[in-house]
């Protein structure tokens, strides 16, 4: 069984090292830390703009200095010294390096964004060159690691595989293909990069059986390697246990805002998400509780928030860029219901914050959300603008309602507690050794 063989288990840090991070990033942090609970040996490789020539009792501080940064260092130019040896390693494979972790470096500020681990590794510029290196080759980037671990868990699909590991691949959605329009990305790569880790990976892992159906849908010759594993949600995995309750107060003070008297969007600003819609639904319903919007403009926002001056001008509609950790947990807890009719979600992690917290629901039946919310959440039409806003008046005025899907909420989420996300993860893992 994987918990008496507790193999050693490689984590890739692709979005770990984005600041404000992503649904990805979460996912791939409670990853490590479910991985520890396991009792297995945790590898996170991250892709770093630190050089091979820095001493290695300075490499800690390099890494915490790159981690603050918004972006990674500048490409070598064409054709000198470092280009040469760069695309020479993209040839014959990267050899990663220990960043040792002593300690020395003050990291409390970065606890919220770490990952849990044994040994941290670092490929300078690894993702942007995988990225390049497929893009003129079609081959996937090989990385050498001493004593490698016995999986290698990419959890985006990434163009690089991990020597003398088996390697598995994350695919979370197929957006980029099935809502090629809501998306900025190259088709033709992603497409291609998907069809090269289909026809190669050891495993696929996905997080629902929406995702796994569309991925058969385009690849159906991986269909006996797909694993869903779903995903999960743990607040005691929050940084210093973040649950928001010590937060509650603050949302009045920093805010305005009343505990059970605001609606709640949060995620990124993207198409796919359907805010345009939420948006325009909600100033035509009839409420006097305000929308709360927490998420950063993301690709093609223009479009999707042509509502949103409207709703900022008369003081029905709010938006804050990004909030520490707690305070989003306290905003999630104190909202009268959580809003998030989106378009398509492999998974649907906010859903799931929402249910595990007691806070109501309003979600859509599209990609995998009728899996995670279940019976617990009020479903709407994402693409009729009249029924999401039926279903906020509903949600507004319907006590009972709010309450029943407070108390089914916890009990939903429970679905996908760590102890099942466990054995999800063990089953995979057992089946690729």
């Amino acid at each position: 069984m994987l918990r008496d063989l507790s193999p050693r288990i490689g984590v890739d840090g692709f979005n770990l090292a984005l600041p404000r991070g992503t649904g990805v990033a979460t996912y791939a942090r409670t990853l490590t830390y479910c991985l520890k609970a396991m009792g297995n040996v945790v590898d996170v490789i991250y892709g770093m703009n630190i050089s091979r020539r820095t001493p290695t009792d300075l490499r800690e501080v390099i890494f915490f200095d790159s981690l603050d940064q918004e972006a990674t260092g500048r490409l070598p130019k064409p054709f000198t010294l470092r280009w040469w040896q760069a695309r020479k390693a993209d040839i014959v494979g990267h050899v990663a390096l220990d960043v040792p972790i002593s300690g020395r470096v003050e990291a409390r500020g970065f606890a919220h964004r770490m990952p849990a681990f044994d040994r941290i590794l670092n490929v300078p510029d690894l993702y942007r060159s995988a990225a390049r290196h497929f893009r003129h080759t079609g081959r996937f980037l090989t990385v050498t690691i001493p004593n490698p671990p016995a999986i290698m868990h990419w959890t985006y699909p990434l163009p690089i595989r991990l020597k003398g590991a088996r390697n598995i691949y994350t695919i979370h959605d197929l957006v980029p293909l099935r809502l090629p329009y809501t998306t900025l990305d190259n088709k033709n790569y992603h497409f291609k990069l998907l069809r090269k880790i289909a026809r190669q990976a050891d495993a696929v892992c996905t997080v629902s059986e929406a995702s796994r159906s569309e991925i058969l849908s385009f690849f159906p010759d991986v269909s006996d390697r797909v694993h869903n594993t779903y995903q999960s949600f743990q607040p005691a995995l929050l940084p210093g246990n973040s649950h928001g309750l010590d937060s509650l107060p603050e949302i009045a003070g920093l805010f305005g805002l009343q505990t059970g008297r605001f609606f709640l969007f949060f995620g990124s600003l993207e198409p796919k998400k359907n805010l345009g819609r939420l948006i325009e639904a909600y100033l035509m319903a009839r409420t006097e509780c305000p929308l709360v919007i927490v998420g950063a403009m993301a690709w093609k926002s223009e479009t999707e928030l042509r509502f949103l001056a409207t709703g900022l001008a008369n003081g029905r509609v709010r938006q804050l860029e990004y909030l520490p950790t707690p305070l989003l947990m306290a905003l999630i807890r104190g909202a009268r219901a959580v809003l998030f009719p989106s378009l398509s979600e492999g998974f649907g992690l906010p859903v799931l914050e929402a249910l595990s917290f007691g806070t109501p629901v309003l979600t859509s039946r599209e990609g995998a959300l009728p899996e995670v919310a279940g019976p617990a959440a009020l479903f709407v039409d994402a693409y009729d603008t009249s029924s999401i806003t039926a279903g906020i008046e509903e949600m507004d005025r319907n006590d009972a309602l709010r309450v029943r899907l407070g108390e089914s909420g916890p009990l939903q989420a429970a679905c996908f507690n760590m102890t099942r996300y466990e054995e999800r993860l063990r089953k995979m893992y057992e089946a690729v050794l």
